[in-house]
């Protein structure tokens, strides 16, 4: 490289993240392309969704996914977790569902520190098995919607492995909030333990199993007819945005404000 050359000297870490995700992307819709065109049907609607289910073991499901976040970190652990055994018990479309290609769910997508991979990977799970608002599915929004509060609200993790990759004792927290930075930050401060330990690692792993084991429950809940949500949207529907009502400890007084909610 030049010492002139204005194109390369210099690039940003905003332009080489920008161009990573651009890559991921365009990994995951590569491995996608074989499988995505069979199941097309006209109008662009598929004809293979939603996806069949059989009831999981929570447990069982939780330590395949702390494993496998130590492969393929949190968001594609969770899918995995679920998706794995789905394919030993129903077979297709599971058998050819490319869920490492989630990967970059990990670090709060990218690295970028916004929403968890966890609850980002258990809510295409259930969107994938119950389907949408749009496939007039409703429970699949509702089960997402209930996993990103449940995972705001509980102090994780709540699972612990048989056999963990560290014997600490690690702490628990609430995080108020389903953002990456948010959860591994309060985290790291009540732990006094750097983003890079072991410990650290250790407790992510713990908090993909703990939401993956949440999202078992749920769905068998809902094979069984017996789901009911508990999700709370009154926030948007008193504000007239979307939101959460945590949103003052991070925004100030730069929360955006909307029009009156009544307004067209």
């Amino acid at each position: 490289m030049k010492e002139g050359n204005n194109d390369c000297k210099g690039l940003s870490r905003r332009k080489m993240l920008i161009g990573t995700g651009a890559l991921a992307a365009g990994a995951a819709l590569t491995q996608f392309g074989g499988f995505i065109k069979p199941a097309m049907a006209t109008g662009g609607k598929t004809e293979k969704w939603p996806w069949p289910y059989e009831k999981l073991d929570p447990a069982k499901t939780a330590e395949i996914c702390y494993n496998e976040w130590y492969r393929v970190f949190c968001g594609a652990a969770v899918i995995n977790s679920v998706v794995s055994q789905l394919r030993e018990k129903v077979g297709e479309p599971y058998t050819s569902f490319p869920a490492d290609a989630f990967v970059f769910l990990e670090g709060g997508q990218l690295g970028w520190g916004t929403i968890c991979g966890s609850p980002a990977g258990a809510n295409i799970v259930a969107n994938l098995i119950i389907g949408p608002r749009i496939s007039g599915a409703h429970e699949g929004h509702l089960i997402a919607a209930d996993i990103m509060q449940w995972y705001s609200e509980t102090a994780l993790p709540t699972f612990t492995p048989k056999h963990p990759k560290i014997s600490a004792t690690l702490p628990t927290t609430t995080s108020q909030s389903p953002l990456c930075h948010i959860s591994v930050g309060k985290w790291m401060k009540e732990a006094n333990k750097a983003l890079k330990s072991p410990e650290r690692k250790d407790r992510c792993a713990r908090v993909a199993a703990s939401t993956a084991y949440r999202l078992v429950e749920l769905l068998n809940d809902w094979k069984d007819g017996k789901y009911e949500s508990t999700s709370d949207f009154s926030c948007a529907k008193e504000n007239g945005i979307t939101g959460q009502f945590n949103c003052m400890e991070c925004h100030g007084n730069d929360v955006p404000e909307a029009p009156s909610p009544t307004k067209s």
